[in-house]
């Protein structure tokens, strides 16, 4: 009888981690699909500030998001005002590598970037890593906050 016991008990057990390995593997895949939305919503983002889209911009920024790059920091609606005015204008940014990390409901997507944009008349361009931090709010993702550092160019390393 006791024996009995034990293989119930053992069988229980091995179910138990059958389900915990296939629970594992799911968060796995989820993360991998949830990784490539957030990647294709970064390069929409984008394009979407290269072609001044304010309507897509608005619905993708959180209200309270806050954008560090170009000397300033800003809110929402100053960010939307300058791309709209084309105080900046983010003519093209060329992904050279991006990535996402993951912690709770917030994904860190990082990009590393060659931007070129129109600053006060000018065309620059600058290589950038760029980070990027989206919340998932009410099943969909919401950018909290976009900061830009310039990285040094090939030859400023070499020194």
């Amino acid at each position: 009888m006791k024996r009995k016991n034990y293989m119930t008990i053992l069988l229980f057990l091995v179910g138990i981690l059958l389900n915990v390995e296939k629970s594992y593997a799911q968060q796995k895949n989820d993360d991998k699909n949830t990784e490539k939305v957030l990647i294709d919503l970064s390069r929409k983002k984008w394009k979407w500030m290269s072609d001044k889209n304010i309507n897509l911009l608005n619905d993708l920024f959180h209200e309270k998001s806050v954008f560090v790059h170009m000397g300033g920091t800003m809110d929402k609606n100053q960010e939307l005002n300058t791309i709209e005015n084309g105080s900046i204008h983010y003519k093209q940014a060329e992904i050279k590598d991006i990535s996402v990390r993951f912690v709770d409901n917030t994904a860190i997507v990082l990009d590393q970037i060659v931007l070129t944009a129109i600053v006060g008349g000018k065309e620059v361009v600058n290589p950038f890593m760029v980070t990027e931090i989206y919340i998932h709010i009410e099943n969909e993702w919401k950018l909290a906050v976009l900061s830009f550092t310039k990285l040094l160019d090939n030859n400023q390393q070499k020194r």
